[in-house]
């Protein structure tokens, strides 16, 4: 466990950034904070360091993502017809089935040692869906989870009506996290027709657009998550500025 708890957060908004860029940046800092808790294990508690934590955000241009318990099957597209839909195709080490990612959409990496929080994986994913949640409720969007399937969904109480809005996926290894959520806010949902979305058949996928019935300003959805993600969480959150290349 870490003796030195640390709730300070790096937030660091990457934009519109290449899906392998964004996965090397986040193995990159999920790397660094890993070794500094193993060092931290062959020190003094006096010469221990806290370790430091992350939030990203970004978008990405289309792309198909499979997590490592997810059926292959549930990409509806060959691989040879991903470039004529504009897309890619990854086989990631998430947990989770196939999802999108996409412009107009928030995709959310935290990278936590949940030993500055809590070590609770269910505790986390809630926490994820809980400030997906509020920021949807502060537009007048009602949305909530449903029982054996992770996730945000609209009409929640009705299985044969629901439909996702935000997608899960993480992975956790010492009690650092990586990977996290994909938040459909300006979406293009016609991306979606060719996966089975997190390989379930029978529930739509929506978009806060969609919803309301406009496109919302994406610089105000960010900055309402992430202001509900800091209190849940109690973070404190450190603004950064990075220019991917």
């Amino acid at each position: 466990m870490n003796l030195i708890l640390n709730r300070k957060v790096t937030f660091r908004d990457l934009g519109l950034v290449d899906y392998q860029k964004g996965w090397d940046y986040q193995e990159e800092l999920f790397r660094n904070v890993v070794a500094v808790k193993i060092s931290n294990r062959k020190v003094a508690e006096d010469l221990q360091q806290p370790t430091p934590n992350y939030l990203l955000f970004c978008e990405h241009p289309h792309v198909y993502t499979l997590g490592k318990s997810g059926d292959a099957n549930n990409l509806l597209l060959q691989e040879k017809a991903l470039e004529g839909a504009n897309a890619r195709f990854y086989r990631i080490n998430r947990g989770g089935d196939i999802t999108y990612h996409g412009p107009g959409q928030i995709v959310g990496y935290p990278i936590l040692d949940l030993d500055n929080f809590f070590t609770d994986i269910h505790k986390y994913l809630r926490l994820l869906e809980e400030a997906v949640i509020n920021t949807l409720a502060e537009f007048e969007v009602k949305a909530g989870r449903i029982d054996g399937l992770t996730g945000v969904w609209i009409d929640f109480d009705n299985r044969k009506s629901a439909r996702k809005i935000c997608a899960l996926g993480v992975r956790s290894s010492r009690w650092v996290t990586m990977h996290g959520f994909a938040f459909n806010v300006n979406t293009n949902l016609d991306y979606f027709n060719h996966i089975v979305p997190c390989g379930i058949a029978d529930k739509d996928v929506t978009s806060l657009a969609r919803e309301l019935g406009y496109e919302p300003d994406m610089a105000v959805v960010k900055k309402t998550l992430l202001r509900h993600l800091a209190k849940l969480f109690d973070m404190e959150l450190i603004t950064e500025n990075v220019k991917m290349v």
